[in-house]
């Protein structure tokens, strides 16, 4: 196995271990509340509590990936991220869950980002679609798995097991993470914390064009299906008739993650960006109306354009960054990932309380998943072409 093949598989394990732990709590809300009286904000805190450690750690990346090295970082994440889940596994409060939940969301929060300037580092602009393909499909498995997984693990043993499960994984990463990677040497001098270089990435114009993408297409996706769920539920579909839908989303997403990485060498980004805007902004139009056949559409349509810019979009963003950059431009893509997820769902439900209409907070989504068009109209394809074909460059 090739060196960079070792880093994309502890990127992609980390990854995979962030993900788990976003999807998979939700299934135990019902037991979490009857066991340790948690009223309904005390679980939203159980979300919440992650999502707070992943996002304050993140700009920190860069400064303690200097300090320690990235391997030992990545180790001691790991670490820290198997400790708090069997903390959180045994906790005998809510307060003391949401807490751990808290530490649980600073050891995930920095698998991310360095583990993926780390895997992009070793890969070159033209091959970098590949690794973009394999972190897609982890976007897109995990979510569509997890929930089912959980409710087994529930029904089977307890909802504790869901998060003391996370050990056995945590503890493969980190051997592998051991094993594999070369030991790296932290900085001689000490670093100081530069958010300023963190986020003076946003100057990049590929990478500022791919955020702008990341905030307004999966972002309103997941408002929209927020909305959708209240929507569909009000006119009489159960909730396996409305979880059924995210099959047909994830097969088209299946597809739309292949496309990508098949034709943005050839075609650039600029086609497979403009084609998945529309086709989202279709199917989420199509939501207006309510009958089965036509939802199952939308849900293909949101995933097959949802995905075919998500996958183009994260393939962009680190199309130019130069390698000694590439933690700073992670850092601040997660940054804006955390926030894509949080303001889209928060948006669109502040839009349907105030208007009372599904119709109307549909068509604005609708709209939204537009926002970014002139901006992708004005990407520089000839700076594209010359990154992904430099050997096509006029002597």
């Amino acid at each position: 196995m090739t060196y960079r093949s070792k880093v994309t598989w502890i990127f992609l394990l980390g990854f995979a271990l962030d993900l788990v732990n976003m999807f998979v709590a939700t299934i135990a809300y019902p037991d979490i509340a009857r066991e340790l009286q948690a009223s309904v904000t005390q679980l939203a805190w159980i979300g919440n509590a992650y999502m707070l450690g992943l996002t304050v750690v993140i700009p920190l990346s860069v400064w303690l990936a200097a300090l320690l090295g990235e391997r030992r970082l990545i180790a001691a994440s790991l670490l820290l991220f198997g400790v708090a889940s069997v903390l959180v596994g045994q906790a005998a409060s809510i307060e003391a869950l949401i807490g751990w939940r808290l530490l649980q969301g600073l050891g995930g929060g920095l698998l991310i980002p360095v583990g993926q300037a780390l895997a992009y580092r070793h890969f070159p602009p033209a091959e970098r679609s590949q690794l973009t393909a394999k972190v897609m499909f982890v976007a897109l498995l995990i979510p569509a798995l997890s929930p089912a997984l959980g409710g087994l693990v529930v029904d089977s043993v307890s909802w504790r097991w869901i998060f003391f499960a996370n050990l056995p994984l945590a503890l493969i990463t980190l051997m592998l993470t051991l094993r594999w990677l070369e030991a790296d040497t932290p900085s001689s001098t000490r670093p100081s914390v530069d958010l300023g270089a963190v986020l003076g990435q946003i100057r990049r114009p590929l990478l500022r064009v791919a955020m702008l993408v990341y905030l307004f297409i999966p972002g309103v996706f997941i408002g929209t299906s927020l909305v959708a769920i209240l929507y569909l539920h009000g006119l009489g579909f159960t909730a396996s008739h409305i979880g059924a839908l995210m099959l047909p989303w994830a097969l088209a997403s299946g597809v739309a993650i292949a496309l990508s990485k098949k034709l943005f060498n050839r075609c650039g980004p600029r086609p497979l960006l403009l084609a998945g805007m529309v086709l989202q902004s279709i199917g989420i139009l199509l939501l207006i109306e309510p009958h089965p056949s036509v939802v199952v559409l939308a849900y293909t349509l949101m995933g097959l354009g949802g995905s075919l810019c998500s996958s183009t979009a994260q393939t962009l963003a680190f199309l130019d960054i130069p390698t000694e950059r590439m933690g700073h431009a992670s850092a601040l893509w997660n940054i804006n990932r955390q926030l894509s997820f949080c303001l889209g769902a928060a948006l669109l439900s502040a839009v349907l309380a105030t208007l009372d209409s599904f119709t109307a907070t549909f068509a604005i989504a609708a709209a939204l998943t537009l926002f970014p068009l002139i901006a992708v109209l004005c990407l520089d394809a000839s700076k594209v072409s010359t990154l992904l074909h430099p050997a096509s460059e006029p002597t």
